[in-house]
């Protein structure tokens, strides 16, 4: 029987109102800004979907299937530091190791011909496997929709779905990397049916050697969805993912078009991997990631660049180290709605279409952030103990990158940190990809952006003693004393006014850096 599911998606979905999470209205800020977007991205699938039932440790398809099988051959990390020959085995720490036991308990729902898949029931230990063959790559129809309807999935040695060879839309070519990239017709797509609620518990695999002396990889799968090619992501429906390593991975390009997605993950909640090269895209839905639940993890993690068109992005990454957004190529937000927080590491880029505050504070904080106009109306508001994600497992934060289409250049701010009104020390305005250009305050944000601490070029310091000369004795006007003159209103000298406005959170450009962020005394 043929059939006919169309999944409408608004994918340059922006909120009205700029709290989390309130709906807001497009910003008429910067209309000289044009930046690439998706104003509906449709995923209609045409003919047959075939219907996989999962039960425990059995499935049931129907409606075809001549492509679906089962087997035990999960890939693994097993329980070893060495091959026979005496190479060593991989890198893997002895909590990512697996019995043979262990791995044979688990199921794999093998995909291996192009299509449309439908998924519901229960997956207790197993892993759903796509794989067309190694010809797939470059094959424009080896073309899988993963549709999960109602599924959950849980697999504890190795990641709970894989898509390993299927059509790559992307090149991993440096010379060609943009952070603008169309994976429209990439062979991975991950869809979540409407009103369908999924769960996927996921590991992962440790890198694993070649039985060779050079110690080359043979396979690596750091994510609890773990993609080879490029993948995009559908809505409407809603996808939980449990990660014990990376929640969401691939090795070149992700999109996200829609869909409601809470990651919980031991480390990077998404990560896209080829250096210098890899997009994350997302245009769309709600997105709330809490990472790093073990040493390290950022939310967002890109290798090469990170760009958010529109929807609800919030994330917050491991507080000693990691960053609620970061990428080696650049992070630019273009729309939507996004709190990031964590270490004050990596912020939004100066080509940003969307006005966007990175917020440096002097001490730790845990409570909420509320932006509001000088006339007291408010304009942003999160809250991470009342995040129905982020609240499950509140981080402290140093850095807050936070963009909304409520933002104007120009315009003045409060900004509230945990009830209390904060201040900043220095202003500065974005110019260039970590190039910042000073404006109020004489601070100049830390963890890598802006003025190195260590430089090859500076002078070196005399030798010996420094010998300080006294201050002079005659021609020096002697310290006025009594009271200080009073100014008319609006006639102070500039350096006075600057000092006294530190508490104003003025919107000098699209982007822009407070640094040393503390609670007015």
């Amino acid at each position: 029987m043929k059939r006919l599911l169309a999944l409408t998606l608004a994918a340059s979905l922006l909120l009205t109102g700029c709290g989390i999470p309130k709906e807001t209205t497009p910003s008429e800020s910067t209309p000289e800004t044009t930046v690439p977007q998706v104003t509906e991205a449709v995923k209609e699938i045409t003919g047959e979907i075939v219907d996989i039932r999962l039960d425990g440790q059995n499935i049931t398809v129907t409606g075809g299937g001549e492509g679906v099988y089962t087997s035990r051959d999960i890939i693994y990390y097993e329980n070893k530091t060495e091959y026979p020959s005496g190479n060593p085995y991989g890198d893997g720490d002895a909590w990512e190791m697996h019995s043979r036991e262990e791995a044979e308990g688990h199921l794999v729902v093998n995909i291996t011909a192009p299509g449309s898949y439908r998924l519901s029931g229960k997956l207790d230990k197993g892993q759903i496997r796509i794989d067309l063959g190694e010809d797939a790559k470059k094959d424009p129809n080896a073309v899988v929709n993963l549709i999960l309807d109602g599924a959950e999935i849980t697999c504890t040695v190795a990641p709970a779905i894989v898509f390993r060879n299927v059509y790559e839309c992307g090149s991993s070519s440096e010379k060609k990397a943009s952070p603008n990239v169309d994976t429209t017709t990439a062979g991975a797509n991950l869809i979540l049916a409407e009103n369908s609620k999924n769960i996927v518990n996921g590991s992962h695999v440790a890198k694993i050697y070649k039985d060779k002396e050079d110690e080359k990889k043979l396979v690596k799968q750091d994510g609890a969805v773990y993609s080879y090619m490029s993948l995009n992501v559908y809505g409407p429906g809603a996808l939980e993912i449990n990660a014990d390593n990376e929640g969401l991975d691939t090795e070149l390009h992700l999109t996200i078009f829609g869909g409601d997605i809470a990651i919980f993950s031991g480390n990077d909640g998404i990560n896209t991997n080829e250096d210098g090269v890899s997009v994350t895209a997302i245009h769309g839905g709600t997105l709330r990631i809490t990472a790093g639940l073990r040493e390290e993890g950022d939310g967002i993690d890109s290798n090469g660049y990170l760009v958010i068109y529109g929807g609800t992005v919030i994330a917050a990454a491991h507080p000693a180290s990691d960053a609620g957004l970061d990428s080696d190529m650049g992070s630019f937000i273009h729309g939507g709605t996004v709190i990031a927080l964590g270490a004050p590491m990596d912020w939004a880029e100066s080509d940003s279409g969307q006005v966007t505050m990175n917020l440096q504070f002097a001490q730790e904080q845990t409570g909420d952030i509320r932006i509001t106009k000088e006339d007291g109306t408010e304009v942003f508001a999160f809250d991470p103990a009342m995040d129905p994600v982020i609240g499950l497992n509140t981080r402290s934060y140093r850095g807050a990158i936070i963009s909304c289409p409520g933002f104007r250049v120009g315009d003045a701010y409060l900004v509230f940190a945990g009830g209390r009104q904060m201040a900043h020390t220095g202003t500065d305005v974005m110019i260039g990809p970590g190039i910042f250009f000073p404006g109020e305050g004489d601070q100049q944000p830390v963890g890598g952006i802006g003025i190195p601490e260590d430089r090859d070029d500076m002078p070196e310091p005399p030798e010996g003693d420094v010998q300080i000369p006294p201050p002079p004795s005659e021609g020096v006007n002697p310290i006025p004393q009594g009271t200080p003159p009073t100014w008319p209103e609006g006639e102070a000298p500039a350096d006075t006014q600057q000092r006294e406005a530190r508490t104003v959170f003025r919107m000098q450009d699209k982007v822009n850096f407070f640094s040393g962020l503390h609670t007015i005394q």
